[in-house]
């Protein structure tokens, strides 16, 4: 697990998937950070959803949420259409700091991975790729 203080402002809101209009005015996108592409129309509203996204390469994604508070924390497990999540997990968690501060985590695990195939690139994804992440996420926030 990586952690980084990433934002200087206080009203971010945590929304990831979502379509500006589905939003306040000033909502933070998350998935622009992490680099996906959410379907149109879609809004995580809690645990058990499934939002869809496209992957740089032109693969869909079907993510399954498995920890989600309004404006705080979304976690999900990635999986092929159709397909069981093949256990590995990516978190972001917001935390109010106090007046113009908030501290950004990102997460992933993967020590549900048993799929031989997939445990390279998860070896792959290094605390420098997630503080690249994390990067993506304060330049998103100040944007805004």
């Amino acid at each position: 697990m990586l952690e980084r203080r990433v934002l200087e402002r206080e009203d971010v809101v945590l929304a990831l998937p979502a379509e500006g209009s589905a939003h306040p005015r000033g909502a933070l996108h998350l998935e622009r950070a992490v680099g996906l592409e959410p379907a149109p129309g879609q809004r995580v509203r809690r645990v058990g959803e499934v939002f869809t996204t496209h992957l740089s390469n032109g693969q869909v994604r079907e993510n399954h949420v498995v920890a989600f508070v309004e404006g705080a924390r979304i976690a999900w497990r990635p999986a092929e259409p159709g397909l069981a999540p093949p256990g590995h997990q990516w978190s972001f968690e917001l935390e109010a700091l106090g007046p113009a501060r908030t501290r950004a985590t990102h997460t992933y695990d993967w020590t549900d991975l048993a799929d031989e195939s997939r445990l390279a690139r998860a070896r792959a994804t290094t605390p420098e790729r997630l503080l690249a992440s994390l990067e993506r996420l304060r330049s998103v926030a100040e944007e805004r």
